[in-house]
């Protein structure tokens, strides 16, 4: 079964930066695009950042163009987000997702917390 497991979220301070990971596992992982979304309090779920399946096409929020960066290594069924310059606004839960089969799955989410 399809499976995906964030990690690297925390609190950090404006300014600093994150990587966040999510190990994939249960489907061809290189066949797929790959999303990041984030979920915050009393707030509807927004995508961040989405990724094709070879990697070489990407596509940003404008709110984090720029700041944040997707890539995936498809030997480790791996999927990154960098994220640099965070503000607080970019505290949420940030979640991983694929669409298989027209069906879309997400990970259990990994809480990133920006204050100071």
């Amino acid at each position: 079964q399809v499976q995906l497991v964030e990690s690297g979220g925390g609190l950090v301070q404006p300014g600093g930066s994150l990587r966040l990971s999510c190990a994939a596992s249960g489907f061809t992982f290189s066949g797929y695009a790959m999303s990041w979304y984030r979920q915050a309090p009393g707030k509807t779920r927004e995508l961040v950042a989405i990724i094709t399946p070879t990697g070489d096409n990407t596509n940003y929020a404008g709110s984090v163009k720029g700041r944040f960066t997707i890539s995936r290594d498809n030997a480790k069924n791996t999927v990154y987000l960098q994220m640099n310059s965070l503000k607080p606004e970019d505290t949420a839960a940030y979640y991983c997702n694929t669409r298989y089969r027209l069906v879309d799955f997400w990970g259990q989410g990994t809480q990133v917390t920006v204050s100071s």
